[in-house]
Order: C-alpha cells, then structure tokens, then sequence
C-alpha cells in the first residue's frame, strides 16, 4: 500500500519522471507517488517547463484524475500557466483534469514566509 499523502515539488516531481526508468530512486518514488490517497505539488509556476516535461506533467495528471486528491500549490494564476508551461494547448488539457471536480481556494495577502523573513533579517 503506498503512503496516505505524498509532498512534492514539481521540480522533483519533473526529475522523478524524467528518470523513473533509470534510476531506483526515482521508480521507487513514483511507485509511491501514483499509490497515494493525496498528492501535493508545491511550487507550480516558478520555473518553466520545457515542453517534454510538460507534457510528462500532462501524463501524470491525466493518470492521478479521478483517482486519487491532489493539491497544487501556485504563485500564478491560471491565466499565467501558459508562461511557464509554454504552450496553450497542454496547459488547457492540464488545467481541465485539474480543475474538474474540484475546489478551488485562492489566498491573497502577505507572504508567511517573507514576513518572517523580515524578522530574521532585522
């Protein structure tokens, strides 16, 4: 049985992916990733993706949908998706598995992280 949730970022998730068939590591990984109730990938927008990794991205989403949670977590909206996945098409298909049947929780205000970053710095 693989694990209840699984934290990732999409950068380790793109890594995962893109050497799941040569390395252990990364195939023990993914087994437990695609295994598990709940998947959160954090970071999402702050690197772009070439369009391969796109596209794995795309294939994993499409085979997580309707079988297991997942939780993105995003700097960007949905409008500036396409910036960073670099094609409208791929990014409209990811968005559509992403957001179907689901909720959507859009939070505004400071940065947790950049406010108490201030306080160390001062």
């Amino acid at each position: 049985m693989g694990y209840a949730a699984v934290f990732t970022t999409l950068e380790q998730l793109i890594i995962d992916l893109k050497t799941e068939q040569i390395t252990t590591k990364s195939n023990r990984r993914m087994k437990n990733i695609r295994k598990a109730s709940l998947i959160v990938i954090d970071e999402v927008g702050f690197l772009p993706l070439s369009t391969q990794e796109a596209n794995l991205f795309f294939s994993f989403i499409s085979a997580m949908s309707e079988k297991t949670s997942v939780i993105i977590t995003s700097n960007k909206g949905f409008d500036e998706w396409i910036d960073f996945m670099g094609d409208a098409t791929i990014t409209t298909a990811i968005l559509d598995r992403l957001i179907h049947h689901c909720e959507i929780i859009n939070m505004t205000g400071e940065s947790y992280r950049l406010s108490h970053r201030k306080s160390i710095t001062h």
